[in-house]
Formats: C-alpha cells, sequence, structure tokens
C-alpha cells in the first residue's frame, strides 16, 4: 500500500514538468518567455491596423487574440502579447528570423510561400480589384494610366498577368503600404490602386469622405487569406487551427465579421458562407 501510495505522489509532483517538457517549437518558446510577438500589417483596414490610439486592431487581430487565449491553456500559464508591425516585404523575413511567432493580417496563402513558413486555416476568402477617385473614368481604360500596387504582393504578380494578357500598356507603380496608394490617389499622383478589395474598402472607410473614392465590382484574383506560422511547427498551428474551426463550427465568427465588415458589407458574400461551412473541421 505503502509503494502504491509513493508512486501516486510521484506521478503528482512529475506530471507538470513532464508535460511542460512535451511542448515543442514555438509553444515551448512562449513557455519559456512568457510572450508571443505578434506580426501585423499597420495600414490594412479592416484586417489589421492602428486604432487612434495606436493600438492594434482588425478583423485579423481579434482572431489572432483568441489563438493566445488557447495557448494560455495548451502551456498551462500566462502569455504576454508583443505586437511587431511588419511590411508586406519583410512579413515572411521575420518569421523566419524569429522576430514574430505569427503573422496577423491579410496574407494570400500560395503555395509557393508554403516553401517559406507555413499557414493556417483560412480565415477570410477576398480578391483583388481597383480604387479610384469617384470621378476617374477608368473602367476599361487603363492604357496609358499609372496603376500603384504594394510590392512583393500576389496582387502586383497578378497586375501584372492581366495587363499582359490584355495587352494593356499602363505604368505600374510600386509602393511600400496601402495607405501610401490611397494618398496618392487622393493626391492625383495614381489614377487608380489595385489590392484585396476589402483591403481597400477599409481604407476608403478610413478617410474623412469615403464617397470620394469609387471601388470597381470585378475582382480579377482569388485571395484565400491565412495567418502565417514558421514552417515545422505542426502543435503551434494546430492550436491556432482548432481556434479557427471552432469559431467557423459554433458561428461564433460572425460577430467578429459584422464588427469589421458589418458596416459596408451586412450581407455576408456567398464566398465567405462556403469558406465557414468548409472550414468548419469537427474536433
Amino acid at each position: 500500500m505503502r509503494v502504491i501510495l509513493v508512486a501516486i505522489l510521484l506521478v503528482t509532483f512529475i506530471s507538470p514538468s513532464l508535460s511542460a517538457q512535451e511542448l515543442t517549437g514555438t509553444l515551448q518558446q512562449i513557455k519559456t518567455t512568457g510572450k508571443i510577438k505578434i506580426g501585423y500589417r499597420p495600414d490594412q483596414p479592416p484586417m489589421s491596423f492602428q486604432d487612434k490610439d495606436g493600438k492594434p486592431s482588425g478583423y485579423s487581430i481579434d482572431i489572432c487574440e483568441l489563438i493566445v487565449d488557447e495557448v494560455k491553456n495548451k502551456i498551462i500559464g500566462e502569455v504576454a502579447i508583443e505586437y511587431t508591425p511588419v511590411t508586406a516585404s519583410e512579413r515572411f523575413t521575420a518569421l523566419l528570423d524569429n522576430r514574430i511567432d505569427i503573422l496577423c493580417g491579410s496574407t494570400t496563402k500560395t503555395l509557393s510561400r508554403s516553401e517559406i513558413v507555413d499557414f493556417t486555416q483560412l480565415t477570410f476568402a477576398t480578391g483583388a480589384a481597383f480604387m479610384a477617385l469617384k470621378d476617374t473614368k477608368i473602367i476599361n481604360n487603363f492604357n496609358g494610366k499609372k496603376i500603384g500596387v504594394v510590392k512583393d504582393t500576389t496582387t502586383e504578380v497578378a497586375l501584372r498577368e492581366l495587363f499582359k494578357e490584355a495587352g494593356i500598356n499602363a505604368d505600374i507603380a510600386l509602393l511600400a503600404t496601402t495607405s501610401e496608394g490611397r494618398d496618392l490617389l487622393e493626391k492625383g499622383e495614381i489614377d487608380a490602386f489595385a489590392a484585396d478589395q476589402v483591403v481597400l474598402i477599409g481604407q476608403a472607410l478610413a478617410t474623412t469622405n469615403p464617397s470620394n473614392f469609387t471601388i470597381l465590382p470585378n475582382l480579377f484574383t482569388y485571395e484565400p487569406l491565412a495567418l502565417a506560422v514558421r514552417r515545422n511547427d505542426a502543435d503551434f498551428r494546430l492550436v491556432a487551427d482548432r481556434v479557427i474551426s471552432n469559431l467557423y463550427r459554433t458561428k461564433q465568427i460572425m460577430p467578429i465579421y459584422n464588427k469589421w465588415f458589418g458596416e459596408f458589407s451586412p450581407k455576408m458574400p456567398p464566398l465567405f458562407e462556403a469558406l465557414i461551412q468548409i472550414n468548419a473541421i469537427p474536433e
């Protein structure tokens, strides 16, 4: 009887340390440091941006904060959040260099990017479109025009292919941020700005006069958005995937969608409704 009691006590005291040892990769790092480093694009409303107080906000930020809550449960400990703003050009390098642990913004999941980083379940689906000033006659009239696009994005690649296939001779201006594109558009230094449609809507709404802009209805790409994490870190990715799938399965994604998109898209697009059904993976 005494031997059994000793064995039980040993299991009781040793189990927490064994549990900690079972953590791997990013989860182990978070446990050790007590913090998670979230990378985000600070100028991509409504997906990720800095609000008027400089606080990271947006649709993707809300999802990432729910993932942090689940990480706390997984490591059985408190976790501080360290937000790190990143640009389109450096976002994947930031993951590889361990400056961030997860990329929360409006990143398109592609096979070529999957050679560098890994991706979670899809968090949104949109497509690239054009934004111009309201009185600009830009539809089917891109020849000789100056079109802005953020460099090192899937939209840049698709825009070049679109113009090449259509035989359009336009001047493509490579920009650093989406807010730069909006500013140049307002100043009349570019004729149109190309980006994910949902990001264009967010940029317009961030101005004092959104009605000054027009967003062309036709999409010229399909952009499946996801959060990016480091490759070969299945345990951490699974934590994120569990949160995202649960949001879809329980329909808790609805209030998050309405919070950030309800103002300009009260009716959920069929593409997003399909995304919810497809990604509601059972536990």
